[in-house]
């Protein structure tokens, strides 16, 4: 009468090639994310369920559906959303806001840079950071891009035209500057619905124009 259950994670190489033997002695069941435990739970406008579907049907197409991320991540962000009532509805927001904040800081994005080591390219297509090419959307950018010639770099005389001409960095915005992405919700729902930052650059470029019209 004992009942042995344990979990893995298939995303671990180490288990890829499991000895056949131990296989035919278990039952496999599989557990994939479940966005659907998110449904309804909305932080400062940011909708979980949608993001977590979002952030997954990206990775699952840059790298594959074993590597997607669990609903577990969001879990804490919900509990303080629906924790306590005598706080009120506005501070338990700001509180699982934060938590939002923190798991993408020590939990998500860590994760991506270990899944696509070196390639920032990639990290910046899963947070949709590709769909906010404007100056006025740069504040909702989570991994700024800046390109530089050779040239720009090392100035003339530096013999590495055989290679290429330029270099494209790559840096995180400072967790820890207020105006950065990683505080602003609208940078967060732009992740799965890149029209909710049009209004905001379309804003900025009428204020442009009525500046311009001035002078």
């Amino acid at each position: 009468n004992l009942h042995i259950i344990g979990t893995m994670n298939t995303a671990d190489r180490s288990l890829a090639m499991m000895d056949t033997a131990l296989r035919r002695r278990f039952d496999f069941v599989e557990m994939m994310p479940e966005p659907k435990k998110l449904q309804g739970k909305l932080v400062n406008g940011i909708d979980l369920e949608r993001l977590l579907i979002v952030l997954n049907e990206r990775i699952e197409v840059l790298y594959d559906r074993e590597h997607t991320l669990g609903h577990a991540f969001f879990m804490p962000v919900v509990d303080l959303r629906d924790g306590n009532e005598q706080k009120g509805i506005e501070a338990n927001e700001q509180a699982a806001f934060i938590e939002l904040q923190n798991t993408f800081k020590n939990k998500i994005i860590p994760l991506l840079e270990e899944y696509f080591f070196e390639d920032w390219n990639k990290i910046r297509l899963v947070l949709g950071d590709n769909c906010k090419k404007s100056d006025a959307l740069s504040q909702y950018v989570f991994i700024q891009q800046h390109t530089a010639s050779y040239n720009d770099i090392f100035g003339s005389g530096h013999g590495l035209e055989t290679y290429e001409d330029k270099k494209t960095t790559y840096k995180l915005a400072d967790f820890n500057d207020e105006s950065a992405a990683w505080h602003q919700p609208l940078a967060y729902k732009a992740i799965y619905d890149a029209t909710v930052l049009k209004a905001v650059e379309k804003s900025t470029n009428s204020d442009d124009e009525q500046e311009s019209s001035n002078l």
